[in-house]
């Protein structure tokens, strides 16, 4: 049998995306009500707990309604995450995002460190966000003018057009990185019932007295400075700060003596 195209669907779905909706039906339901629904329950419980008959129930309304005026959760899931990607760099009084607001913030580092704190922030409102799967963008209006948004500042500082999406996807990754360690540690907590503190105060006692092996000396010493520094075994806050800066320092030094 051949396989069918996804193409159709994809076309589909960037037009609903870019606002081409269907007209609210009797019942008054539209577009962004679904979509605000599927955001709400995924904020509480989580991306797997959004279907369409949650959503519908939400609403008040019957599943099969949604059905004309989303297809379904693969279409809800990229309506909601460019819906939440509207909220961080404010309304340009067009309905739009300001694309010049890491711009005015200062020089393209200061910028960056703009762009890694408001994505970081939104990661903390809306943790879903960490668990899309896919690996291509959600072509929504609000995903373009976020990188429109992030990409201004590397603009003119000596970097290739190649350059500016490979540093910007460095700074994001990063930020996405840690915002997960955020999350597990923050997991690790409510399920163990103790805070970081409290588990070190069990557990470095007894490190002191198992780790003799004189081969485990540095990482017992580091891992030792970081339970001191922290009274845990890790810090994602700090981990996005450090790495933030040597990803910066990075970017400069690539502009200051550019390889081959």
């Amino acid at each position: 049998m051949a396989r069918r195209s996804p193409a159709p669907d994809l076309a589909r779905s960037i037009y609903l995306l870019w606002g081409h909706h269907p007209s609210p039906g009797r019942s008054g339901l539209t577009v962004p009500a679904i979509v605000t629904a599927g955001i709400e329950i995924a904020d509480v419980d989580g991306l797997d707990a959004v279907s369409m008959r949650k959503v519908a129930d939400r609403l008040g309304v019957g599943a099969m309604s949604l059905y004309g005026h989303v297809p379904g959760k693969d279409d809800l899931t990229a309506l909601m995450v460019d819906a939440v990607y509207a909220e961080l760099y404010g309304d340009d009084g067009n309905g739009g995002g300001d694309v010049t607001a890491a711009s005015r913030v200062g020089d393209w580092r200061a910028a960056m460190r703009f762009v890694a704190e408001r994505n970081w922030a939104l990661y903390q409102r809306h943790p879903w966000l960490l668990d899309i799967r896919s690996s291509r963008p959600t072509l929504g209006p609000h995903v373009s003018r976020k990188y429109e948004v992030e990409l201004r500042p590397l603009d003119g500082i000596g970097l290739s057009d190649v350059e500016m999406d490979a540093a910007l996807t460095l700074v994001l990754s990063h930020v996405d990185s840690t915002a997960r360690a955020h999350r597990n540690v923050s997991r690790t907590r409510t399920e163990s019932g103790m805070s970081d503190g409290e588990w070190w105060a069990v557990v470095a006692p007894v490190l002191d007295q198992v780790m003799a092996d004189d081969d485990l000396i540095v990482s017992a010493r580091v891992g030792g400075a970081v339970g001191a520094q922290f009274d845990a075994a890790q810090h994602p806050e700090h981990a996005l700060t450090f790495g933030l800066d040597t990803i910066l320092a990075g970017i400069q030094a690539r502009i200051t003596s550019p390889g081959p």
